[in-house]
């Protein structure tokens, strides 16, 4: 994938969702025991923005907050992290998004979503003509995005634009059953938004929560995707979503790394070439926010031109880091605490 190498003033410009994140202090304890939390900032969009700015990118915000202090406190810390956020909208009579999440290592992570009336699903197409996209190298849209109106209309209209303006679209599948009314919705609104999209990232449940259509399989899918176990030939749904658009699709794989598949080239019915890149062996404190970090690495990694397996395993050096950490935006590394970790682990 070439990207153009023309200045602009932005490296990325990410839409949609950012949030009030409230993680347990008291690790390993079951949720209804927590006794404390800390307040960070998150969101799928919003960790990518800051993870690749951390990286040294140029990345800009497209999202929407209250007019109430939760507003205040995501904004300030995006100004704090230089995440430029002169198009973050507020939405008086809306209020901003807050999350709270258990931390019980290795794989219990409850977490409650606070999206009811949500400033940033209210964004919409002429907040959209407002930002500039064409002064964007990539533009990130995510699943969460297109869960409901005018933010699915704005998130399809963004994409389209930034497409028409040579930017590179990449979408975070960012899967959140409990955002959705209607599981099989999910599925329609994503593939949907495949044909304007140039790079996908997900992880292979959400991919195959993406690819499924027949109903009662959509079900189980839904009852499953707490525990990453989402029925469905994972290899047929990376070669479906490669045929409907995106020349790469990115999966996530946690403590075994990622994978890059492709499209085939001039070729109708071949089949997508795939790379296997290695994780990095760590001691996980909490998961969630890792597949932003990775997002934010292998975008790093990209923009400086470097191959795909050069920046896949940056983004699973960004991944590994992260999940040591307590939280998502305030924990993402720097290009220094990353190239440290690499080098200590042999190298990209």
């Amino acid at each position: 994938m070439e990207l153009e190498r023309r200045q602009r003033a932005y490296d990325l410009v990410a839409i949609g969702r950012s949030s009030l994140d409230l993680y347990s202090n008291d690790i390993g304890a079951p949720f209804e025991e927590i006794k404390s939390f800390a307040a960070y900032v998150g969101g799928c969009p919003t960790n990518i923005c800051v993870g690749a700015r951390r990286l040294g990118l140029r990345s800009a915000l497209l999202t929407a907050v209250g007019d109430d202090q939760v507003g205040n406190f995501i904004l300030h810390f995006l100004a704090r992290e230089e995440v430029e956020t002169r198009y973050v909208v507020r939405k008086p009579g809306y209020r901003s998004s807050a999350v709270v999440l258990g931390i019980q290592p290795p794989d219990c992570f409850p977490l409650t979503y606070y999206r009811d009336h949500c400033a940033d699903i209210e964004l919409t197409i002429d907040d959209v003509l407002a930002t500039p996209l064409g002064e964007g190298r990539v533009l990130l849209i995510t699943g969460t995005g297109l869960s409901k109106e005018p933010s699915r209309s704005a998130t399809l209209f963004a994409a389209e634009l930034a497409r028409e303006q040579g930017t590179m679209v990449v979408l975070d599948i960012d899967y959140r059953p409990d955002q959705w009314h209607d599981q099989r919705a999910f599925g329609v609104a994503l593939r949907s938004a495949l044909p304007l999209v140039d790079l996908v990232i997900g992880t292979e449940d959400e991919i195959k929560a993406a690819m499924l259509r027949d109903a009662r399989q959509v079900q189980v899918a839904h009852s499953q995707i707490s525990d990453a176990r989402v029925s469905g030939d994972v290899e047929e749904a990376i070669r479906e979503m490669l045929r409907r658009g995106p020349r790469t699709l990115v999966e996530k794989r946690g403590a075994r790394g990622s994978r890059v598949h492709q499209a085939p080239s001039g070729e109708a019915n071949g089949s997508p070439s795939c790379l296997e890149v290695p994780g990095f062996p760590v001691t996980v404190q909490n998961i969630l926010g890792a597949g932003d970090a990775f997002a934010a690495g292998l975008l790093y990694g990209l923009l400086q031109g470097w191959d795909w397996y050069r920046a896949a395993r940056l983004g699973n050096a960004c991944g590994a880091i992260l999940v040591t950490r307590h939280g998502c935006a305030d924990f993402m590394p720097t290009y220094a605490e990353v190239m440290a970790f690499v080098e200590e682990h042999g190298g990209l």
